[in-house]
């Protein structure tokens, strides 16, 4: 596991400590969108977790998205308890996972962070999440990255 990059590693220790086994896989072109890691992985962009970071009310929340879908913002704001909902730029969103933006985790973080999940992803027997880095990526179940997360399942879609 030497060669695997230090984020991914860290990725790994925090599932193996809340009982989860992944087996992560590196994508050299690379898995930064969406529609890049459905592309290199082979599966639907739906099945993908798009790890979004933003503040409500200036608290840091995460969202996973199914790649298909884009995020509210209004329902973000609701389900988190606030009213406004603003995204975040690249130097808050390391901070608040250690990750850089491309590569967020679903979990591992530096900091404990509320987690709202699109129920969406939940439909797919395996999805696709960044494991630290732009080219690294783990599939489990949805419900796995749900209950290792902390994640509430809330419908956070944009219609």
């Amino acid at each position: 596991m030497s060669d695997l990059h230090p984020n991914t590693l860290r990725v790994i220790a925090a599932a193996r400590e809340a009982g989860l086994a992944i087996t992560t896989r590196r994508f050299p072109e690379g898995t930064k969108t969406a529609a890049d890691a459905a592309a290199a992985i082979g599966v639907s962009v739906g099945q993908i977790v798009k790890s979004l970071v933003f503040a409500v009310d200036g608290e840091i929340v995460m969202a996973y998205v199914s790649g298909a879908n884009q995020l509210d913002e209004k329902k973000l704001a609701a389900a988190a308890g606030g009213s406004k909902c603003s995204r975040v730029d690249a130097d808050a969103v390391r901070a608040a996972t250690g990750y850089p933006i491309g590569g967020v985790p679903p979990f591992g973080h530096s900091t404990q962070l509320r987690v709202f999940v699109d129920p969406d992803l939940l439909q797919y027997d395996e999805v696709w999440a960044a494991a630290g880095t732009w080219n690294d990526n783990f599939g489990a179940a949805p419900a796995d990255i749900v209950r290792v997360a902390g994640g509430v399942v809330t419908d956070l879609k944009r219609a």
